[in-house]
This record gives C-alpha cells, structure tokens and sequence, in this order.
C-alpha cells in the first residue's frame, strides 16, 4: 500500500507542475522513478511512456515494453495521480503572475539539470 501512495504521489506532482509550467510529466516522473524507485533510465523512460500511452507515446511505449522496460502497474498508478494533478496545476498557474510562472518553470529546469549532471 505505501508503494501505491509514493506511485500515486509521484503522478500527483507530476500533474501539478506540468500543469504550472506546461512541460511533459517526464520531467518529474522519471527522475522519480530513477531516485525515489531504484529503476535504470531506461525502465523510468518505459514506464513513463507507458503512463501517458492514451495515445501519446503508444508506439514508443511497446518497444520498452517489449524489451521489458515497462512497470504497467507503476504507470497506471501514476497516470491517475497525474490526471489529477494536471488539473490542479493548470488551476494553479491561472492565479500566478507571468514572472513567477517563470521563475517556478526555470528553477525547476535548473534543478533538474543540476541533480541529472552531478548524478546521485
């Protein structure tokens, strides 16, 4: 059950911040996955594309999955926490300014890119 929440979770945020800063979930979900789960980049890519197959990715998603790289179970949990946080993010980034849109969207970016180059 803790899994499915920390699944649940990461699909959450995911939906948040791609709704606040209209970048893809795989900003979040796969260096959550990479981090917070233990999977290799190639079963965090999988498993993300596999989450957003309704139809994005659909083709993409099957060669993972065919080479073993996908976690449907994963992905299912986090596409629903996602599909809501996409709604809340979008409600949230109505009410902000321009500049701190952003400033949220470049931090992020930043911080992402500084955590993939330094590595763990």
């Amino acid at each position: 059950m803790n899994k499915i929440i920390l699944y649940l979770s990461i699909g959450l945020a995911a939906g948040v911040v791609s709704g606040i800063t209209g970048i893809g979930g795989g900003v979040i979900i796969v260096p959550a996955l990479i981090f917070l789960l233990g999977m290799t980049q190639h079963q965090a890519q999988g498993t993300t594309l596999a989450l957003l197959v309704p139809p994005i990715g659909f083709l993409a998603a099957y060669v993972y999955y065919k080479a073993g790289n996908v976690d449907l179970k994963v992905a299912g949990f986090i596409c629903i926490g996602f599909f809501l946080g996409g709604y809340i993010g979008a409600k949230v980034s109505s009410t902000i300014s321009d500049l701190l849109l952003r400033r949220i969207f470049g931090i992020l970016l930043f911080g992402i890119a500084i955590k993939l180059i330094i590595g763990k």
